[in-house]
């Protein structure tokens, strides 16, 4: 087998080749069985017809075209391995020449894993940390919390009102009122019984007590997700390479799964959605590129930051959450739900390492 390779753009590689006569020859036998154990043949069980049967039980072209088949499945494996390429995603095959006695030509497209050079992201991460403050001591003063406590009472106000039934003859002046929104000496006062009302809370201040707490999670993740979103911008505008289209339209599709997802949860028809705001499924991929784009080199990025620093979650971590998950999720497929989890506890632990720095 003779083969050429030529890089293309977007971390593509086009590879031509060439399988001899004779060895392209030498996979008619294999096809042959391979077509004999599903090919009805009369006056044989299935399986059963001799190769020579089968082969006077088929046209020559589809005998041809079965062979190529075989020989570039068991050939495209071993052109990876011997040009040490990486390849993701099914690839563009195609054949150029194809006949009984001549040689095999062939014509492979496919995408690799981009070559990306990274900047120092830990001294990226170093910076945007100082400058974000991430390790700033999180604070709740009384009057955050006074004002929760408040849109408590506020909303308990409006929960305990009547219903307003409009009747005939109804001024504006009476429809005003009633919807008026509930003055503040209305509210329910806060008492140890307003707070046994949300939970189990023996009184006011272990009330408080719970959402200080809240809000300093809040506050603390508000913190976190504003420093992380800041060293990957930095990183990625920094990091050379170009993102396969494979990867941009598998992040296209994940976007697109998930809006799918919640309009179905929400009770409408996803089909009927896009109808209703004049747009095809190709029109929102159009307009995500940029973004799935930006995801796909993020997840590039990660890996390779992961691969580094030896960031790998181990198999008792992705066990137990995905024990986790498939208790909720009793029908979900295992190892979507491993690969998912070996992915977000991945992506976890570079995150982590990066706001340590």
């Amino acid at each position: 087998m003779k083969t050429t390779i030529k890089k293309l753009d977007k971390s593509q590689i086009e590879i031509i080749g060439t399988i001899e006569a004779k060895e392209f020859e030498g996979y008619e036998t294999k096809t042959l069985e391979i077509i004999g154990q599903e090919k009805e043949i009369t006056g044989f069980r299935k399986g059963k017809a001799p190769t020579n049967i089968v082969k006077e039980n088929i046209g020559e072209m589809e005998l041809l075209e079965q062979m190529a088949e075989q020989a570039l499945q068991e050939n495209y494996f071993k052109i990876l391995e011997e040009n040490k390429i990486d390849a993701i995603g099914h690839p563009q095959i195609s054949i150029t020449k194809i006949g009984k006695g001549s040689d095999l030509e062939f014509k492979i497209i496919t995408a690799t894993l981009p070559e990306m050079k990274l900047p120092d992201y830990k001294k990226i991460a170093k910076e945007e940390n100082k400058r974000n403050g991430n390790k700033k001591e999180i604070a709740v003063d009384e009057t955050e919390v006074e004002k929760v406590i408040n849109d408590l009472r506020k909303m308990r106000a409006e929960q305990n009102r009547p219903p307003h039934e409009h009747k005939e003859g109804e001024t504006a002046e009476e429809h005003a009122k009633a919807h008026a929104e509930i003055k503040e000496e209305d509210w329910p006062e806060l008492n140890d019984d307003f707070a046994k009302s949300f939970g189990e809370f023996k009184n006011v201040a272990e009330l408080k007590e719970k959402i200080k707490a809240n809000l300093k999670i809040e506050k603390e993740t508000e913190q976190k997700d504003k420093s992380r979103l800041a060293i990957v911008e930095e990183i990625i505008k920094q990091t050379e390479g170009e993102i396969p289209e494979i990867l941009i339209k598998s992040e296209t599709d994940k976007m697109l799964f998930r809006l799918e997802g919640d309009i179905t949860n929400a009770g409408l028809d996803f089909k009927s959605y896009l109808e209703k705001i004049g747009k095809k499924e190709e029109d929102l991929r159009n307009e995500w590129k940029q973004d799935a784009e930006k995801r796909a080199k993020l997840q590039m990025i990660i890996n390779l930051i992961s691969q580094k620093e030896n960031l790998k979650p181990t198999e008792e971590e992705i066990e137990k959450e995905v024990a986790e998950i498939m208790q909720v999720y009793k029908e979900a497929d295992i190892t979507r739900a491993k690969a998912y989890v070996e992915q977000v506890l991945g992506n976890e632990k570079v995150f982590k390492f990066l706001e340590e720095q």
